[in-house]
């Protein structure tokens, strides 16, 4: 199943993808999700990013088999950094060297709280495609990392949740301006989705619509203003968004 979040003419529903549109859903974390009846068609609909989380965990030391000698560390990102498929990721004039990291996120579907480790990704409603905006020169001045990750658009996610994904062995693909730029697998990560989950549930409380980044397999890749992005996860889809540039006039927030 394919669940989405969409903007229409009656307003903001969860809903499935069907093949020529989109059918509501009363509770996208009900154990078996129930349509509401109504169906949109798919050219009165607009992709959102598929949830509205109220915690964004990312993953550090997660790149690659190498950091496996490294302890796992988590970072937050601003909830409201989220956005959907096709919406500007905006880089301030005020920023230095940016990056997009594709990576596949988890969504949380029910509490994580006393779930044995290995039963943890029954706790997961279903994954998207994830791009971890990173600006480096923040990031090597701030040792929590939060200009670097929690700028705003600096979380776009979807198109939406598979829920029938197996995430041990998924391949990602970066790619800027139609040009593939680096293509990797989950399995290449030092951590799997099942740890992942597993370290974070020690750390904090997670539940219904929070989102996990993994990690990016594949190396960063520098992005500028005018560039379109593209995170493509096998089995999954595709998420694009465009770049550009976000002037800051003196007092005004990013």
């Amino acid at each position: 199943m394919r669940i989405c979040r969409i903007a229409h003419p009656g307003g903001i529903d969860y809903a499935v993808l069907e093949e020529e549109g989109f059918a509501l859903l009363l509770d996208p974390f009900e154990a078996q999700p129930r349509t509401t009846g109504v169906r949109v068609p798919a050219a009165r609909a607009r992709l959102l990013a598929p949830i509205e989380p109220r915690t964004v965990v990312g993953m550090a030391h997660n790149t690659g088999p190498a950091d496996r000698a490294l302890p796992p560390a988590a970072f937050l990102k601003a909830a409201r950094s989220v956005i959907g498929p096709g919406a500007q990721v905006r880089l301030p004039d005020d920023g230095g060297h940016v990056v997009a990291e594709g990576e596949l996120a988890m969504v949380i579907g029910r509490d994580t709280a006393g779930v044995r480790p290995v039963d943890l990704l029954s706790c997961v409603l279903g994954f998207t495609a994830a791009n971890d905006v990173t600006d480096r020169a923040a990031q090597s001045r701030d040792p929590l990392w939060t200009e670097a990750k929690s700028r705003h658009t600096f979380t776009p996610i979807g198109p939406w949740i598979e829920t029938d994904l197996d995430p041990a062995d998924v391949a990602i693909t970066l790619a800027v301006n139609g040009s593939e730029a680096k293509t990797a697998s989950t399995r290449d990560l030092a951590r799997d989705p099942g740890e992942v989950l597993a370290y974070l549930s020690r750390l904090m409380p997670l539940g219904p619509g929070d989102l996990v980044l993994t990690g990016a397999p594949a190396p960063a890749v520098p992005i500028s203003a005018g560039d379109d992005v593209s995170i493509r996860v096998e089995g999954l889809g595709e998420l694009v968004n465009p770049v550009e540039a976000f002037p800051l006039p003196d007092g005004l927030a990013a």
